[in-house]
Protein backbone atom coordinates (compact mmCIF):
# COMPACT_ATOMS: atom_id res chain seq x y z
CA UNK A 1 0.00 0.00 0.00
CA UNK A 2 1.25 3.87 -0.60
CA UNK A 3 2.71 4.98 2.22
CA UNK A 4 0.29 7.75 2.05
CA UNK A 5 -1.86 6.17 4.10
CA UNK A 6 -1.39 5.63 7.75
CA UNK A 7 -2.68 2.87 8.58
CA UNK A 8 0.04 0.89 6.49
CA UNK A 9 2.88 3.19 8.14
CA UNK A 10 4.88 0.75 11.04
CA UNK A 11 3.52 1.54 14.46
CA UNK A 12 6.44 1.72 16.17
CA UNK A 13 9.30 3.97 16.31
CA UNK A 14 12.53 2.52 13.82
CA UNK A 15 15.19 2.16 16.28
CA UNK A 16 13.05 -0.13 17.68
CA UNK A 17 12.35 -2.13 15.09
CA UNK A 18 15.95 -2.50 13.84
CA UNK A 19 16.24 -4.01 17.55
CA UNK A 20 13.81 -6.66 16.96
CA UNK A 21 16.20 -7.43 13.99
CA UNK A 22 19.13 -7.86 15.58
CA UNK A 23 17.76 -9.86 18.28
CA UNK A 24 17.06 -12.45 16.18
CA UNK A 25 19.26 -14.94 16.08
CA UNK A 26 20.86 -14.93 12.56
CA UNK A 27 23.24 -11.82 11.42
CA UNK A 28 21.40 -9.11 10.46
CA UNK A 29 21.96 -8.11 6.81
CA UNK A 30 21.56 -5.07 5.12
CA UNK A 31 22.45 -4.37 1.77
CA UNK A 32 23.19 -0.67 0.37
CA UNK A 33 19.89 1.37 -0.85
CA UNK A 34 21.43 4.92 -1.94
CA UNK A 35 17.61 5.98 -3.08
CA UNK A 36 13.99 5.18 -2.93
CA UNK A 37 14.20 2.76 -6.09
CA UNK A 38 17.05 0.75 -4.58
CA UNK A 39 15.06 0.49 -1.30
CA UNK A 40 12.18 -0.90 -2.87
CA UNK A 41 13.98 -3.34 -5.10
CA UNK A 42 15.65 -4.99 -1.70
CA UNK A 43 12.35 -5.41 0.04
CA UNK A 44 11.00 -7.44 -2.97
CA UNK A 45 13.88 -9.46 -2.82
CA UNK A 46 13.30 -10.00 1.23
CA UNK A 47 15.71 -7.75 3.18
CA UNK A 48 14.15 -6.66 6.24
CA UNK A 49 16.35 -3.86 6.85
CA UNK A 50 18.60 -1.57 4.87
CA UNK A 51 21.92 0.29 4.96
CA UNK A 52 22.46 4.05 3.37
CA UNK A 53 26.59 4.70 2.83
CA UNK A 54 27.75 8.14 3.39
CA UNK A 55 30.00 7.19 0.27
CA UNK A 56 27.07 5.77 -2.02
CA UNK A 57 24.96 9.03 -1.12
CA UNK A 58 27.93 11.55 -1.78
CA UNK A 59 28.95 9.56 -5.01
CA UNK A 60 25.30 9.71 -5.97
CA UNK A 61 25.66 12.91 -5.92
CA UNK A 62 28.72 13.51 -8.03
CA UNK A 63 30.98 13.85 -5.12
CA UNK A 64 33.94 12.15 -3.05
CA UNK A 65 33.60 10.60 0.41
CA UNK A 66 35.43 13.55 2.39
CA UNK A 67 32.64 14.32 4.63
CA UNK A 68 31.44 17.56 2.72
CA UNK A 69 27.90 16.99 2.84
CA UNK A 70 25.45 18.51 5.24
CA UNK A 71 22.70 16.80 8.02
CA UNK A 72 19.63 18.02 6.07
CA UNK A 73 21.54 17.30 3.22
CA UNK A 74 21.95 13.43 4.17
CA UNK A 75 18.17 13.54 6.12
CA UNK A 76 16.74 14.09 2.20
CA UNK A 77 17.81 10.58 1.25
CA UNK A 78 16.75 9.01 4.53
CA UNK A 79 13.61 10.13 4.29
CA UNK A 80 13.01 8.72 0.31
CA UNK A 81 14.89 4.98 1.14
CA UNK A 82 13.19 4.80 4.67
CA UNK A 83 9.43 6.24 3.22
CA UNK A 84 9.46 3.99 -0.01
CA UNK A 85 10.50 0.37 1.92
CA UNK A 86 9.11 1.02 5.69
CA UNK A 87 12.22 -0.81 6.38
CA UNK A 88 14.78 0.08 9.71
CA UNK A 89 17.77 1.69 8.15
CA UNK A 90 20.91 2.11 9.27
CA UNK A 91 22.51 5.21 7.91
CA UNK A 92 26.20 6.44 7.85
CA UNK A 93 26.86 9.49 9.94
CA UNK A 94 30.34 9.75 8.85
CA UNK A 95 32.42 11.83 12.00
CA UNK A 96 29.20 13.28 13.08
CA UNK A 97 29.38 16.73 11.62
CA UNK A 98 30.88 18.34 13.98
CA UNK A 99 31.47 18.32 18.00
CA UNK A 100 29.11 16.83 20.24
CA UNK A 101 26.34 19.76 19.85
CA UNK A 102 26.38 19.07 16.46
CA UNK A 103 26.42 15.20 17.09
CA UNK A 104 23.14 15.87 18.96
CA UNK A 105 21.68 17.87 16.56
CA UNK A 106 22.50 14.89 13.68
CA UNK A 107 20.93 12.17 15.69
CA UNK A 108 17.59 13.93 16.43
CA UNK A 109 17.60 15.45 12.53
CA UNK A 110 18.23 11.58 11.54
CA UNK A 111 15.77 10.11 14.00
CA UNK A 112 12.91 12.53 12.65
CA UNK A 113 13.75 11.70 9.25
CA UNK A 114 13.18 8.23 10.04
CA UNK A 115 16.29 6.72 10.57
CA UNK A 116 16.74 3.23 13.04
CA UNK A 117 20.50 3.31 13.28
CA UNK A 118 23.56 5.37 12.70
CA UNK A 119 27.72 5.09 12.95
CA UNK A 120 29.65 7.54 13.75
CA UNK A 121 33.46 7.44 13.11
CA UNK A 122 36.64 8.12 15.41
CA UNK A 123 38.50 9.85 11.87
CA UNK A 124 39.20 13.70 11.37
CA UNK A 125 38.08 15.56 8.46
CA UNK A 126 38.65 15.33 5.80
CA UNK A 127 37.17 12.37 6.72
CA UNK A 128 38.04 9.07 4.09
CA UNK A 129 36.76 5.81 2.70
CA UNK A 130 37.59 3.56 5.68
CA UNK A 131 39.30 1.24 2.84
CA UNK A 132 42.14 3.98 1.97
CA UNK A 133 45.43 4.87 3.17
CA UNK A 134 46.29 7.33 5.53
CA UNK A 135 43.24 8.30 7.42
CA UNK A 136 43.79 10.48 10.19
CA UNK A 137 42.51 9.31 13.61
CA UNK A 138 40.46 11.85 16.18
CA UNK A 139 41.26 11.55 19.78
CA UNK A 140 39.67 8.54 21.13
CA UNK A 141 38.67 10.70 24.43
CA UNK A 142 36.86 13.12 21.76
CA UNK A 143 35.21 10.50 19.64
CA UNK A 144 33.83 8.85 23.20
CA UNK A 145 32.52 12.29 23.60
CA UNK A 146 30.88 11.94 20.57
CA UNK A 147 29.35 8.57 21.38
CA UNK A 148 28.19 10.27 24.91
CA UNK A 149 26.59 13.17 23.21
CA UNK A 150 24.95 11.14 20.83
CA UNK A 151 23.53 8.74 23.39
CA UNK A 152 22.25 11.30 25.68
CA UNK A 153 20.26 13.06 22.34
CA UNK A 154 18.86 10.07 21.37
CA UNK A 155 15.72 8.80 21.37
CA UNK A 156 15.36 5.25 20.31
CA UNK A 157 18.21 5.44 17.58
CA UNK A 158 20.60 2.75 17.75
CA UNK A 159 24.16 3.93 18.09
CA UNK A 160 26.83 2.31 16.45
CA UNK A 161 30.66 3.43 16.87
CA UNK A 162 33.00 2.83 14.08
CA UNK A 163 36.72 3.03 14.90
CA UNK A 164 39.39 3.17 11.85
CA UNK A 165 42.01 2.66 13.89
CA UNK A 166 43.37 -0.73 12.94
CA UNK A 167 45.11 0.53 10.16
CA UNK A 168 47.26 3.03 11.97
CA UNK A 169 46.99 1.64 16.13
CA UNK A 170 46.89 -1.78 15.43
CA UNK A 171 44.50 -4.49 16.87
CA UNK A 172 45.01 -3.15 19.84
CA UNK A 173 44.27 0.65 19.38
CA UNK A 174 40.99 -0.73 18.00
CA UNK A 175 40.18 -2.74 20.29
CA UNK A 176 41.18 0.16 23.34
CA UNK A 177 39.23 2.66 21.60
CA UNK A 178 36.02 0.55 20.93
CA UNK A 179 35.43 -0.84 24.36
CA UNK A 180 36.24 3.38 25.14
CA UNK A 181 33.42 4.06 23.03
CA UNK A 182 30.97 0.79 24.34
CA UNK A 183 31.12 2.73 27.33
CA UNK A 184 30.45 6.20 26.29
CA UNK A 185 27.28 4.71 25.13
CA UNK A 186 27.48 2.48 21.84
CA UNK A 187 25.49 0.30 21.88
CA UNK A 188 27.48 -2.01 18.68
CA UNK A 189 30.41 -1.66 17.67
CA UNK A 190 32.29 -1.11 13.71
CA UNK A 191 35.39 -2.05 12.88
CA UNK A 192 36.40 -0.85 9.54
CA UNK A 193 39.04 -2.30 7.49
CA UNK A 194 40.27 -5.54 9.34
CA UNK A 195 41.99 -7.88 6.38
CA UNK A 196 41.80 -10.97 7.36
CA UNK A 197 39.65 -13.60 8.58
CA UNK A 198 42.06 -13.79 11.96
CA UNK A 199 41.81 -10.45 12.59
CA UNK A 200 38.10 -10.72 12.67
CA UNK A 201 37.61 -13.53 14.49
CA UNK A 202 40.48 -11.97 17.49
CA UNK A 203 38.70 -8.69 17.36
CA UNK A 204 35.43 -10.39 17.96
CA UNK A 205 36.62 -12.56 20.96
CA UNK A 206 37.97 -9.79 22.49
CA UNK A 207 34.77 -7.75 22.38
CA UNK A 208 32.54 -10.36 23.51
CA UNK A 209 29.35 -9.75 24.79
CA UNK A 210 29.35 -6.40 22.06
CA UNK A 211 27.16 -6.59 18.98
CA UNK A 212 29.93 -6.23 15.92
CA UNK A 213 29.19 -5.01 12.51
CA UNK A 214 31.74 -6.24 9.37
CA UNK A 215 32.10 -4.50 6.31
CA UNK A 216 31.50 -6.45 3.20
CA UNK A 217 32.72 -3.94 0.70
CA UNK A 218 33.81 -4.72 -3.10
CA UNK A 219 37.51 -3.70 -4.10
CA UNK A 220 38.36 -2.78 -0.42
CA UNK A 221 41.24 -4.49 2.10
CA UNK A 222 38.40 -6.99 3.41
CA UNK A 223 38.52 -10.05 1.22
CA UNK A 224 35.46 -11.88 0.25
CA UNK A 225 33.27 -13.38 3.05
CA UNK A 226 29.79 -14.39 3.00
CA UNK A 227 26.96 -13.18 5.76
CA UNK A 228 27.42 -16.71 7.18
CA UNK A 229 30.84 -16.53 7.33
CA UNK A 230 31.09 -12.76 9.15
CA UNK A 231 28.35 -14.63 11.65
CA UNK A 232 30.56 -17.73 12.49
CA UNK A 233 33.58 -15.21 13.08
CA UNK A 234 31.25 -13.75 15.45
CA UNK A 235 29.51 -10.88 13.93
CA UNK A 236 26.21 -9.81 14.02
CA UNK A 237 25.09 -7.19 11.32
CA UNK A 238 27.09 -7.37 8.25
CA UNK A 239 26.73 -4.32 5.39
CA UNK A 240 27.21 -4.15 2.02
CA UNK A 241 27.45 -0.28 1.23
CA UNK A 242 27.89 0.84 -2.10
CA UNK A 243 27.10 -2.46 -4.10
CA UNK A 244 23.87 -0.90 -5.66
CA UNK A 245 25.09 1.99 -6.52
CA UNK A 246 28.02 0.25 -8.15
CA UNK A 247 25.75 -1.93 -11.11
CA UNK A 248 23.55 0.79 -11.09
CA UNK A 249 26.09 3.15 -12.38
CA UNK A 250 28.32 0.51 -14.36
CA UNK A 251 24.89 -0.16 -16.11
CA UNK A 252 24.09 4.01 -16.78
CA UNK A 253 27.96 3.88 -17.81
CA UNK A 254 27.35 0.94 -20.44
CA UNK A 255 23.66 3.10 -21.89
CA UNK A 256 25.37 6.42 -22.03
CA UNK A 257 28.33 4.63 -24.16
CA UNK A 258 25.85 3.14 -26.35
CA UNK A 259 23.21 6.37 -27.16
CA UNK A 260 25.94 8.48 -27.76
CA UNK A 261 27.65 5.54 -30.37
CA UNK A 262 23.99 4.42 -31.73
CA UNK A 263 22.20 7.05 -31.57
CA UNK A 264 19.85 4.83 -29.69
CA UNK A 265 18.94 2.86 -26.79
CA UNK A 266 17.50 0.06 -28.86
CA UNK A 267 20.81 -2.35 -27.75
CA UNK A 268 20.05 -1.65 -24.46
CA UNK A 269 16.21 -2.48 -24.35
CA UNK A 270 16.61 -6.16 -23.05
CA UNK A 271 18.48 -4.47 -20.09
CA UNK A 272 16.07 -2.16 -18.86
CA UNK A 273 13.10 -2.03 -15.86
CA UNK A 274 10.46 -2.26 -18.39
CA UNK A 275 7.44 0.25 -17.98
CA UNK A 276 5.52 -2.20 -16.50
CA UNK A 277 7.77 -3.36 -14.00
CA UNK A 278 8.53 0.19 -13.04
CA UNK A 279 5.08 1.06 -12.12
CA UNK A 280 4.31 -2.11 -10.24
CA UNK A 281 7.66 -1.68 -8.41
CA UNK A 282 6.26 1.91 -6.90
CA UNK A 283 2.85 0.63 -6.89
CA UNK A 284 1.31 3.10 -9.23
CA UNK A 285 -2.02 1.36 -9.27
CA UNK A 286 -2.39 1.45 -5.71
CA UNK A 287 -1.72 5.28 -5.57
CA UNK A 288 -4.42 5.35 -8.24
CA UNK A 289 -7.14 3.20 -6.68
CA UNK A 290 -6.12 5.79 -3.04
CA UNK A 291 -6.57 8.73 -5.26
CA UNK A 292 -9.98 7.51 -6.87
CA UNK A 293 -11.48 6.28 -3.00
CA UNK A 294 -10.55 9.62 -1.35
CA UNK A 295 -11.70 11.34 -4.38
CA UNK A 296 -15.38 9.25 -4.11
CA UNK A 297 -15.79 9.75 -0.31
CA UNK A 298 -15.28 13.70 -0.49
CA UNK A 299 -17.21 14.46 -3.25
CA UNK A 300 -20.91 14.71 -2.68
CA UNK A 301 -23.52 13.20 -4.89
CA UNK A 302 -25.38 15.95 -6.86
CA UNK A 303 -28.95 16.81 -5.87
Amino acid sequence: MPYLVSDDLPGRHAGERFRDLLNRKEILQLPGAHNGMAALQAKAAGFEGLYLSGAAMTASMGLPDLGIITVDEVAFFIRQVARASGLPLLVDGDTGYGEALNVMHMVRTFEEAGAGAVHIEDQLLPKKCGHLNDKKLADARDMAAKVAAAAKARRHLHLIARTDAAASEGLDGAVARARLYVEAGADAIFPEALTTAEMFREFAARMQGVPLLANMTEFGRTRFFTAKEFEEMGYQIVIWPVSSLRVANNAQEKLYATLSQDGSTKAMLAEMQTQAELYETIELAAYEALDASIVATIVPEPA
